[in-house]
């Protein structure tokens, strides 16, 4: 009883401190011009703020463009089944630095710390391949990601994703206290499912699917999603979906230890080629 007690104490005065911080950090934010304060001002009334690459305009785009699209040539079927689900194949990347260098355009650093609220960190990038799948399972589940109090994925789209090709869903934030309440219902069946996702027939009878938001795009759309905060996942597919995640939090993250996916082995690490220009 007495550990449970302390439990709660110290869980307590870890919220009081990350309250204090915002505070302090506030004064310290970086500027913003119009166009990239209305993403944060969106992010922090939806959780989700879609553009493109064209419309960021960040200098590195091209040559980060060109390599992702290179990378996901290679990337082929391999019939990695579990459980009747053909698991996505994800490339670690985060060592090659035309990834690394968009990763850390300042301009799109001071957008994700003005949401954050706080320094941040840059954790890595993956590329992504999603197979037709029938079945919802694993990331196809609703769910929250769970690194941080507050963090950043940005979503780039490296084909065209229409309802066919599964694309990122999400219920934004609520507005008031009847949608408050429903996302607490939501965060109970979480809890219940141990966090592995609620299915969509679940979903239903809580939120309508006429709230769900349906992310469709062209090549080069960028979606900026608080993938902690908005519950969200990739939907059923018939046809491939092919995607980069670049992941930030605050530096540090409340819990480091599911950040290490972006940078380990976890998944298939590219390392750039000893002797290549910007090789480690």
């Amino acid at each position: 009883m007495f550990g449970k007690i302390q439990d709660k104490l110290s869980l307590l005065q870890s919220e009081l401190n990350y309250q204090t911080q915002l505070r302090q950090h506030q004064r310290n934010l970086p500027a913003l011009n119009a166009s990239d304060r209305l993403i944060v001002d969106v992010l922090k009334k939806d959780g989700v703020y879609i553009t493109s690459l064209s419309e960021l305009g960040l200098a590195s785009t091209s040559t980060m463009w060109d390599i992702a699209n290179n990378y996901a040539q290679e990337m082929v079927n391999h019939s990695n089944m579990h459980a009747g689900y053909m698991l996505p194949q994800i490339y670690t990347v985060t060592d090659l630095p035309e990834f690394l260098a968009w990763g850390i355009e300042k301009r799109l650093q001071n957008i994700i710390e003005n949401y954050i609220g706080l320094p941040i960190a840059f954790h890595g990038v993956h590329v992504r391949k999603d197979y037709p799948n029938e079945q919802q399972s694993e990331t196809l589940l609703w769910h929250k990601d769970s690194e941080d109090r507050r963090m950043i994925k940005v979503i780039i789209y490296l084909n065209d994703v229409t309802e066919k090709h599964g694309p990122f869903e999400y219920i934004p934030l609520p507005v008031n206290f009847l949608e408050q309440v429903k996302y607490y219902r939501l965060d109970y069946e979480l809890w219940r499912s141990g966090f592995l996702g609620i299915n969509n027939e679940k979903m239903m009878k809580i939120i309508p699917q006429s709230a769900w938001k349906s992310c469709t795009g062209k090549a080069g759309t960028v979606i900026f999603a608080d993938t902690r905060n908005i519950l969200h996942h990739g939907t059923v597919k018939q046809k491939e979906r092919v995607t980069i995640f670049f992941a930030y939090t605050a530096n540090p993250p409340k819990r480091p230890e599911l950040c290490t996916q972006y940078n380990d082995d976890t998944f298939t690490r590219i390392i750039p080629q000893v002797g290549l220009e910007g090789s480690a």
